[in-house]
């Protein structure tokens, strides 16, 4: 027996055609822990199947799965000074900028985009939190005032998707600047009378959530998407007091009243698309024209659901389900 030609020879063959196995086919869900494959994961809008998690989802993939036959056109965005402040830390910040460029695609944080959605016109804002956390900067503030202005222009409903970490350290006082900018933008958009819909995604933090976030007409939220200002170890370290379970979370919050719906990502399309159409006089469904025409005693949840089909597929308090 030949042991090089009938032993070595075949394993060293065997390792170097061995198939290379990509580092994501398989993703763990953070919640359950449970290994979904990639491709699955990807056809069901990043939510995991048994448990409902929803992950992260990027800014066009959101797009794509949101608008009517995952058309939408870019607005071209207003240019602002890079790295006004110089700034450096471990890295230069025109080199972190130049990373997350190549990284996601993006200029920013910040796509904005015009669309149909169930057949009608909007303008949609989405923060991608691959892009620096999704944190708000110069260039993120003066994308979504672009889109703001655009739904103006064009009188027409603006969406605002958030994910953000808050504001940008590496623009300082700049960046917190986009806080006042943005909520002038939001009242641009009540002044013309225009819709505005806030969906919060996990996690929608800090200077976001004292702005922008939080001003819609509707606020609606993504099931288990942390939301709030500052983090829950840096409130129980002030009061001093443990805090309750699922506190900052979506449902908790829809509880307290922060909130209008909890709603899953599967059902935003219907869910925006019926409220849209209830703002501009343009109901997406038959149903939900006949409750319309009922008159003040019907409430806008009511409609949503009349559209949605399904009572399950919103989340809201027992209080709120009865009201008038």
């Amino acid at each position: 027996m030949n042991w090089i030609d009938n032993v070595v020879r075949p394993k060293i063959r065997s390792f170097l055609n061995k198939r290379e196995v990509a580092d994501n086919l398989w993703v763990k869900c953070p919640e359950s822990g449970e290994m979904v494959f990639y491709r699955d994961l990807e056809a069901n809008q990043w939510v995991v199947p048994n448990s409902g998690y929803h992950m992260k989802i990027k800014a066009r993939d959101r797009l794509e799965k949101f608008l009517d036959n995952g058309t939408y056109e870019e607005i071209e965005l207003p240019q602002v000074p890079h790295d006004p402040l110089k700034f450096r830390d471990l890295k230069r910040y025109s080199d972190r900028l130049k990373e997350n460029r190549t990284k996601t695609g993006m200029d920013d944080a910040v796509l904005v985009a015009t669309g149909k959605l169930t057949g009608q016109d909007v303008v949609v804002a989405v923060q991608d939190f691959d892009f620096i956390a999704g944190s708000l900067s110069m260039a993120a503030g003066a994308a979504i005032v672009k889109g703001m202005l655009t739904a103006v222009e064009r009188k027409l409903p603006f969406i605002m998707f958030t994910a953000s970490g808050g504001a940008r350290m590496q623009e300082g006082i700049l960046s917190l600047m986009q806080l006042p900018k943005t909520t002038v933008g939001v009242q641009m958009l009540k002044t013309a009378g225009l819709p505005y819909i806030v969906v919060l995604t996990n996690p929608t933090t800090g200077g976001v959530t004292a702005s922008y976030a939080m001003l819609g007409d509707v606020q609606i939220a993504e099931p288990g998407a942390l939301i709030g200002f500052a983090g829950a170890r840096v409130i129980e370290q002030t009061i001093r007091e443990k805090l309750p379970k699922g506190f900052q979370r979506s449902e908790y919050l829809l509880d307290h009243g922060m909130v209008d719906m909890v709603v899953h990502r599967h059902n935003l399309r219907t869910t925006i698309g019926s409220l849209v159409g209830m703002f501009t006089g343009a109901p997406a469904s038959g149903e939900a024209t006949k409750l319309l025409a009922a008159g003040d005693e019907v409430t806008m949840r009511d409609v949503v659901v009349a559209a949605e089909g399904d009572d399950d597929l919103i989340t809201v308090p027992p209080e709120a389900a009865h009201a008038e």
